[in-house]
């Protein structure tokens, strides 16, 4: 039997015990893997445009384009200076601190008229250095061929390169640079996306699953059936019968949902620099697996021989000395992978035969060929 003291006392554990599991209790809720859908997916209308111009780069240290090998240069300088004032047609220009350049930016979605945007800028003739120079007024062109953006200002590069008579030490690339707010947005493109009543998701790595996902929690937020998947990459949005907002309202809430991402089992594998990358569903059914190369190395260590000294015969020569070794790897054996494994279970096994990432390639598409990689290739 408990005193009233100790009743009291148990009391207190109890309602503090019961206090720290609520606090706990959400800490150690395992959380599900998920992305928002403004990340796994683009909506219609909100997009960048691309802007493309042709200008030159003056001021630089005798870096710049030469005139006899880059005559698009020495014509739009002449055309420059006929535009201020000045005749050169005849003047046999020989300078080598102007540089043509091909400006190039990214015209944000709803840019207004005003903005300033980064731009960049890459020598088009046999310039060695954009270092120290000016980039003219530009007209950056949409595909429409229409402007809209102007460019100006100085360069500002990544990269030098020095040299002397000997020898040359560079670090990057001097032929290119950027100029951050470098252009002025002037020509607005007008899309009114808030009057509108539709729109359209497009997922950025299509998968039919993941187009359905997106649906189901659309329509569980709002209650009424208002996303469609029309394809894998593809999800139809309808404003909702009672809603008291614009388009601009639903696509704020709708992108904040989050759903769990589907996609195929792939091994991507870049042959150039023997990177591969293998997708968490990557599975392989039961195969054998041996590894092993024939290694012959040969070293040639030439001698000289020569008379002895004061000898009236004999000529100096080189004697050749050939060494050969062979190296079979014997110690490679044949090692067995169980069907069914996980990703973590393939790399470990084929880390255990000694195989790089060269010979990896190799085994994979090897594997493949046999049927018992349950996944998709691509070489890129």
């Amino acid at each position: 039997m408990k005193t009233p003291r100790l009743k009291k006392l148990f009391s207190t554990f109890t309602v503090a015990v019961t206090a720290t599991a609520l606090l706990l209790g959400p800490l150690t809720t395992p959380v599900q893997a998920g992305s928002r859908i403004k990340d796994i997916a683009n909506i219609e209308g909100i997009r960048e445009n691309l802007l493309v111009g042709y200008g030159l780069v003056v001021g630089l240290d005798g870096t710049g384009d030469s005139l006899q090998n880059a005559p698009f240069t020495l014509q739009s300088l002449t055309a420059m200076l006929e535009r201020l004032g000045v005749n050169t047609r005849d003047a046999g220009l020989n300078t080598e601190n102007v540089a043509a350049v091909m400006v190039t930016a990214n015209l944000p979605a709803f840019a207004a008229q005003g903005t300033r945007i980064d731009i960049a800028v890459s020598a088009l003739g046999d310039s060695e250095s954009l270092q120290g120079g000016t980039l003219l007024v530009t007209p950056l062109m949409g595909a429409d061929n229409e402007v809209y953006a102007v460019a100006q200002g100085p360069v500002a590069i990544g990269g030098f390169t020095a040299q002397g008579d000997a020898a040359v030490v560079s670090r990057g690339v001097a032929t290119s640079g950027r100029i951050a707010s470098g252009a002025i947005v002037e020509r607005e493109i007008q899309y009114a996306l808030a009057e509108k009543r539709r729109a359209r998701l497009a997922l950025r790595n299509p998968d039919l699953t993941t187009a359905r996902r997106v649906t189901q929690a659309i329509n569980r937020f709002y209650g009424e059936n208002i996303a469609l998947a029309s394809d894998p990459a593809t999800v139809q949005l309808a404003m909702p019968a009672n809603y008291d907002g614009n388009l601009v309202s639903l696509l704020t809430d709708i992108e904040q949902l989050v759903v769990e991402p589907d996609q195929i089992a792939k091994v991507v594998i870049d042959e150039d620099t023997g990177i591969i990358v293998m997708g968490q569903d990557v599975r392989v059914s039961t195969v054998a697996i041996a590894q092993g190369n024939l290694t012959i190395r040969v070293t040639e260590t030439p001698v000289v021989s020569q008379p002895n000294p004061f000898s009236e015969t004999g000529d100096t020569v080189v004697v050749p000395r050939t060494e050969i070794e062979v190296d079979e790897e014997d110690d490679r054996r044949l090692a067995v992978l169980k069907g069914g494994v996980s990703l973590q279970d393939l790399v470990d096994g084929l880390n255990s035969l000694g195989v790089g990432p060269r010979d990896m390639i190799s085994i994979l598409q090897s594997i493949k060929a046999a049927g018992a990689l349950q996944a998709e290739i691509e070489v890129l």
